[in-house]
């Protein structure tokens, strides 16, 4: 399989968020696979998107400390097809952040921050980072990953970490829908029970760096095995993406000392779990909707508090 990203983040046609995918998140998205010079124009573009819409590409060079070539292999990177249809798109962008349409970016939560700060910086990126996984979901890779997940025979479920624990609720939520579903976070029992899959099954990695070797090894023996397979990451070039038929993308909140990635990464994975497990319930609702109400009816009891004994 092709190295290529099965993901494209722009069109080309140089808008404010390409295709649907906004600025600081494709930056956050491809940041660990840019070299740093590119990474520092990009980051500074991000940051400044009005600043940086008056400079000429020299002047960005030499704001940045890097060169010409640097600053348009960047915007290349980034999906425009040059530098001039980049500064248009930071002025698209600098226009809304004006006009209130679009939020100024906010600074990372500091150790010495008031509660009330904590608070609203948490509910602020937590916001933004569900709209950009929404505006950047490649629906029609979602639809087929629905479509696979829906008519599976079985479904594995890899992920290690916190990723695993996403894994855990994707897999919970199909068996309340009656489907075969396993989410394993163990390497060895998650590349055992690859191995038993075939053309019919379907089996979804869970890796926002997309390069986890332990969940990488269980997908690509469930790739050659001929199950589908259906990689969650934040990073669409990554390993994870040359054993996956589908890709559904994922973004992630600025990473500071005081939120990891595993906790940036999450919110985001949630959405797509989300999204996936209602399509599925959708498609699949004469035997989903059964399902759910003889499990709500069996866990009711152990919903009602009981009295304690004598």
């Amino acid at each position: 399989m092709s190295d290529a990203p099965k993901v494209t983040f722009s069109d080309g046609t140089g808008d404010a968020t390409g295709s649907g995918v906004p600025l600081r998140a494709r930056v956050r998205s491809l940041g660990p696979s840019m070299t740093p010079s590119v990474h520092a124009v990009a980051e500074t573009v991000a940051a400044d998107p009005a600043g940086c819409s008056r400079l000429t590409v020299s002047a960005l060079a030499a704001r940045t400390g890097t060169s010409e070539a640097t600053v348009v292999r960047t915007a290349r990177l980034l999906g425009y097809r040059g530098y001039r249809d980049l500064r248009l798109a930071l002025a698209a962008l600098a226009a809304q952040q004006e006009s209130g349409t679009a939020p100024v970016l906010t600074a990372g939560i500091a150790v010495d921050d008031p509660i009330a700060d904590v608070v609203a910086k948490l509910a602020h990126e937590e916001a933004q980072t569900l709209a950009d996984t929404a505006a950047g979901l490649d629906l029609a890779a979602l639809a087929a990953a629905v479509t696979a997940l829906a008519t599976a025979r079985r479904i594995d479920i890899y992920g290690v970490g916190a990723s695993a624990l996403v894994g855990q609720d994707l897999a919970q939520k199909l068996l309340r829908i009656g489907l075969v579903a396993h989410a394993h976070s163990d390497p060895h029992l998650a590349v055992t029970g690859a191995v038993q899959l075939r053309h019919g099954d379907a089996a979804v990695a869970i890796t926002h760096s997309g390069a986890t070797g332990d969940v990488i090894d269980p997908f690509r023996t469930a790739f050659g095995r001929g199950a589908t397979t259906i990689a969650l990451t934040g990073r669409p070039n990554a390993p994870v993406s040359r054993y996956a038929d589908l890709v559904l993308a994922t973004s992630a909140a600025r990473e500071t000392r005081l939120r990891p990635a595993a906790m940036s990464s999450r919110t985001s994975q949630l959405l797509v779990i989300d999204c996936l497990f209602v399509a599925v319930a959708q498609q699949t609702y004469e035997t989903a909707a059964p399902a759910l109400a003889a499990s709500h009816e069996a866990l009711a009891p152990r919903r009602t508090a009981r009295s304690p004994r004598p």
